[in-house]
């Protein structure tokens, strides 16, 4: 990231479409310049709404969204210097691969000499240099997808919007295009706003992760700080895999409570939610802190029952049958010898209720 200026800002943006129901409610977001920033969430969330109001295809309906200190909302999205990115590729299928990335070029009324020198430096950013005789329809749809990403890039805009752009690609392609894109934003330093569902994409692209639901920002994290200390139960679940755990808060301190499980017996974890004894909460646990024949020291430790084994090649993932949870998900990785891991044994498992936060109890 090349400094830390707010060169975006959403600013108590709301969005109805029908005057009734807000889809976006109340949006503060500042991007700095540079940043590569996430917009993540499940569909009907607001993150995609909130990408076509910064584009400029949608208005908000309070609020006010800045460009590098400028207000938007009324500049055309031609006139807005922003480039865009959309999962369907948006190529003109009868133009070649040149003409394509020379289009908003031509718009912008640059020269045919710049045309040729912006062109070749978008195709060798995206590794396709060569290829401007090409017609789309002759690329594969990893090809198509870098075209698109050179053309949002070609006439160095301020800002390049990503809609879901790997939507549409296979598991492998979709890796490596992920890796692709978040080199050339090294590279480039140019600010990226994405948007997508997909959890792995999120935390694998992005300097800043904003966690939508229900039209509001629930967390706006670093990828590591989202996944390791989620501020709700909506974060915990929504990003990676989690074992849960409802109950009431017996006693509290400053940094541990005792929770007495609804499906009986008691376990100890973080306060992060909770304040007061008799509180609902839900205790959530992600699945590699947990480990098998714990250290003395870990302060939870119970006997569970296994009930499924799953073999991941790098780990093994085993459910078990814990404190009434059925769900609970262990995973082992495969260089460790494979301590009794059996269906149907019993085994010792522990955490440090650091590790378990207990969160609000939805």
């Amino acid at each position: 990231m090349s400094n830390n200026k707010e060169f975006v800002k959403f600013a108590k943006v709301d969005k109805s479409y029908d005057g009734k129901i807000l889809v976006v409610k109340d949006l503060n977001l500042d991007i700095a310049e540079g940043e590569f920033i996430t917009m993540l969430g499940p569909s009907g969330s607001g993150k995609t709404t909130c990408l076509m109001m910064l584009a400029g295809f949608e208005t908000p309906t309070n609020g006010e969204i800045y460009l590098d200190g400028n207000p938007i909302s009324n500049i055309p999205p031609h006139k807005r210097g922003i480039g865009m990115v959309f999962q369907n590729y948006a190529l003109f299928p009868h133009m070649t691969v040149y003409e394509n990335l020379a289009f908003p070029l031509r718009v912008r009324k640059i020269s045919k000499d710049e045309i040729d020198k912006k062109v070749d430096k978008a195709l060798s950013m995206v590794s396709l240099a060569g290829y401007e005789s090409r017609m789309p329809g002759q690329l594969s749809g990893g090809q198509q997808q870098r075209v698109a990403v050179a053309r949002a890039l070609v006439f160095d805009p301020a800002v390049v919007l990503m809609d879901e752009p790997l939507g549409a690609l296979d598991k492998n392609l979709r890796e490596s295009m992920q890796y692709e894109i978040k080199h050339i934003h090294e590279s480039i330093g140019v600010t990226v706003v994405y948007v997508t569902h997909d959890q792995g994409e999120a935390l694998t692209m992005s300097n800043r992760i904003a966690v939508f639901n229900d039209g509001k920002v629930q967390q706006l994290s670093s990828p590591d700080q989202l996944y390791e200390s989620p501020v709700n139960s909506f974060v915990a679940k929504f990003i990676g895999e989690n074992n849960t755990f409802k109950g009431e808060v017996l006693d509290v301190s400053k940094d541990k409570c005792k929770v007495k499980l609804d499906t009986g017996g008691e376990i100890f974890a973080n306060p992060i939610s909770v304040n007061s004894k008799g509180e609902k909460t839900t205790v959530s646990l992600r699945p590699e802190r947990a480990l098998i024949n714990p250290d003395e020291k870990m302060d939870n430790n119970h006997k569970g029952k296994i009930e499924e084994v799953i073999y991941h090649g790098d780990h093994t993932r085993v459910r078990l049958n814990l404190l009434g949870n059925n769900e609970f998900i262990l995973k082992v990785p495969n260089s460790s010898a494979n301590l009794d891991i059996k269906l149907g044994n019993e085994i010792n498992i522990g955490w440090n209720s650091a590790d378990a936060r207990a969160l609000d109890p939805k």
